[in-house]
């Protein structure tokens, strides 16, 4: 009898070892896997943060559309950088600007931006609040890319345009979520 209770004991004993050997085998997998996971996504995001500062341009333009998210932007009013302007990132539609003929955007960082682009993270005065930027103003400002954007005209026509943010961190967060459509539509 105290035999068959020994190789009782002995038998649950193996079975207990394999359970929870198992269960730190399977720890350790996930450990690996997590690990794993947060390098892939921190080389990603690396990755974002290159394409991010290679792909900067300088957004000079006017405003089209002001929405809950940023704005609209026609890009590629290159007068609007010039001495009388120096200093200022948002210039009232009062001022004199023409959009440059025959402008061809350059794949250089801090180049001139060219065409209809969507522009977030704009900058805060210094007391807080927000800064009220109307239609027809005009802006300049540093913008990083930050993938598309999808907005609804006046005739109800959807145009996907690309997306700048004028914070990096920012551009670097909305990559990495992805297209956005324009929620006042």
């Amino acid at each position: 009898m105290t035999r068959l209770v020994s190789s009782n004991a002995l038998h649950a004993i193996a079975v207990l070892a394999v359970i929870f050997g198992h269960g730190v085998v399977q720890a350790q997998t996930n450990a690996t896997t997590n690990s794993a996971s947060s390098t892939n996504e921190a080389v990603r995001t690396e990755q974002i943060r290159a394409a991010c500062v290679s792909g900067r341009r300088l957004i000079c333009g006017r405003v089209l559309k002001v929405s809950l998210d940023g704005i609209v932007v026609e890009s590629g009013y290159t007068n609007l950088v010039r001495k009388a302007f120096e200093g200022a990132w948002l210039i009232p539609g009062t001022a004199v600007a023409s959009r440059a003929t025959n402008l061809v955007e350059s794949q250089e960082p801090d180049s001139f931006c060219v065409g209809t682009v969507f522009l977030t993270d704009l900058p805060r005065p210094r007391g807080g609040g927000k800064v009220a930027v109307k239609p027809y103003d005009y802006v300049v400002l540093r913008g990083y890319p930050a993938g598309t954007y999808t907005y609804s005209t006046v005739g109800g026509i959807e145009r996907t345009v690309r997306r700048f943010s004028v914070g990096l961190e920012t551009a670097i967060r909305l990559s990495l979520q992805g297209p956005k459509k324009d929620p006042d539509n």
